[in-house]
């Protein structure tokens, strides 16, 4: 796991992004999320010397491989046994694999948690259905989603 400082180039890059794009149909939060979203691309992306791409496939090109970031708005730091998230609703996009991040509310500090190949992340995640609540930490699923420990990613430092 990797922290970030997040400075403040990053996020006028992210307000910016997000104002770009406007509100994604199906977007859990309706758009709220879009800056935090941004920061995480920016921040993995500049820790793997990659540029963005954002496609609806994928985020970030880095040595051939196509990689969507994922990212939760956070209040906390992250623990190893709290969890990853990817919505059902994106389980066709066009990626090799997933890293996933979190940023904090006030857009401070970022985490990049890790990642793992789409195909062994379906493999391993747990599916939840919108509406139940996840046995691991009493949270009620917003949205159907296939969860998984960040302590099951592989290391971030892995992909340098």
């Amino acid at each position: 796991m990797k922290h970030i400082n997040i400075v403040s180039q990053d996020i006028d890059k992210a307000k910016q992004l997000s104002t770009e794009m406007g509100t994604l149909r199906n977007s859990i939060t309706k758009g709220q999320g879009n800056i935090h979203g941004f920061l995480g691309e920016i921040i993995t992306s500049k820790f793997l010397s990659s540029s963005l791409n954002n496609t609806y496939d994928y985020d970030i090109v880095h040595n051939n491989l196509k990689i969507d970031v994922k990212t939760k708005r956070v209040t906390t730091p992250p623990q190893e046994h709290y969890e990853c998230s990817v919505a059902a609703l994106n389980t066709k996009q066009a990626c090799d694999m997933y890293v996933f991040t979190r940023v904090l509310t006030d857009m401070t500090k970022g985490w990049i948690l890790g990642w793992l190949n789409k195909e062994d992340y379906f493999k391993a995640a747990l599916f939840l259905k919108k509406g139940h609540i996840d046995p691991s930490n009493n949270w009620k699923v917003l949205t159907d989603c296939y969860n998984l420990p960040i302590n099951m990613l592989n290391d971030i430092e892995e992909l340098l």
